[in-house]
């Protein structure tokens, strides 16, 4: 008597439906409570970001409109969340709450951007340098660790020194600087897939080098690169926020978390709203997009979640050995 998988609802003795990997990976992540949550502000992010012109005529507020009679005090400083300004106002009396969507926009748009950038370009190099090998792959390897050891502050100083502070410097800089990353890993991937039995079997029926990438090793790339994709987007909002705040990415009155935040530091002591709002956008957005690459990870390649249960039991056993373990006296 041989066992099979029956799903539910299916009939005894009947055909049992298959299950691919992609359809495991979204049985397991629709059972991930955290990776839901964080999918879910994700998408209320992208959503009123999305709304942010929408909300602004609401609101009959713009993202530059200075309002000097009620969005700052008499003493010149801003004004308090109250009911017609929900997140409180900046130092010209601009409605905060407008000014962090309008700043959400910019730098879902850069981080999103620039990381399908490079992933592109890390997916080309490094499919390249693992599928040719030789010297392609040494030169290439070579590129990638020059482009992950040169200090990304000074390259982006550079750059902006010649080419001005714009969104399209920002998202050249962080392509630039964060497809190494995806290439290294993609290469050690692809080094493993070509020696596979169907890549051999492909070889020997006469399929193209361009065919045995494309159609037999890119799609079995596609897990590590979503996965990748997804933790290296808070770190490009993260970077163009950095950017920002050293006034080399976004350059005011256009709205960034992170030129907010450098405008909000003088204020921290008087006007807490002002500093806590965007960092709390910066905080919530970067927290989600990481917790979400985890589930994913985690869905896609359960391996890392028992591994790291396993090791986290190995040392709640230990840390209860130490405990039951009588101590021993010296004679």
């Amino acid at each position: 008597m041989t066992l099979t998988e029956i799903r539910p609802g299916a009939v005894p003795g009947g055909p049992v439906a298959g299950r691919g990997p992609w359809t495991l990976a979204w049985a397991r992540i629709r059972t991930d409570r955290v990776a839901l949550t964080s999918a879910i502000v994700v998408i209320a992010l992208l959503v009123l970001a999305a709304a942010a012109p929408l909300v602004a005529q609401w609101t009959g507020h713009g993202p530059d409109d200075q309002f000097r009679d009620i969005g700052i005090t008499g003493q010149g400083l801003p004004v308090p969340p109250n009911g017609t300004f929900w997140f409180g106002t900046d130092r010209l009396g601009r409605d905060l709450f407008v000014r962090v969507l309008y700043g959400a926009r910019v730098s879902l748009v850069v981080g999103v951007l620039s990381t399908l950038l490079a992933a592109a370009l890390g997916v080309a190099v490094g499919l390249l340098a693992g599928f040719y090998g030789g010297v392609v792959d040494t030169l290439l390897s070579r590129l990638m660790d020059v482009v992950l050891s040169f200090p990304y502050l000074i390259f982006a100083i550079a750059v902006v020194s010649i080419a001005g502070p714009s969104l399209t410097a920002t998202i050249g800089v962080i392509a630039f600087y964060s497809w190494a990353a995806i290439a290294r890993i993609v290469r050690g991937q692809t080094l493993s897939i070509k020696e596979r039995e169907y890549v051999e079997a492909a070889r020997s029926l006469g399929a193209s080098d361009t065919r045995i990438m494309f159609v037999d090793i890119l799609p079995n790339l596609l897990a590590p690169v979503i996965v990748l994709v997804t933790l290296l987007v808070p770190a490009a909002i993260v970077f163009e926020s950095t950017l920002s705040y050293l006034g080399l990415g976004i350059v005011p009155p256009t709205p960034s978390w992170g030129n907010l935040l450098s405008e909000a530091q003088g204020f921290y002591r008087v006007a807490w709203w002002y500093l806590t709002f965007p960092a709390g956008g910066l905080l919530l957005t970067t927290l989600a997009f990481n917790l979400l690459g985890d589930g994913i990870r985690d869905a896609i390649d359960p391996r890392t979640e028992r591994l790291f249960s396993r090791r986290r039991g190995v040392l709640r056993g230990r840390g209860r050995a130490r405990r039951t373990t009588p101590a021993t006296t010296k004679g």
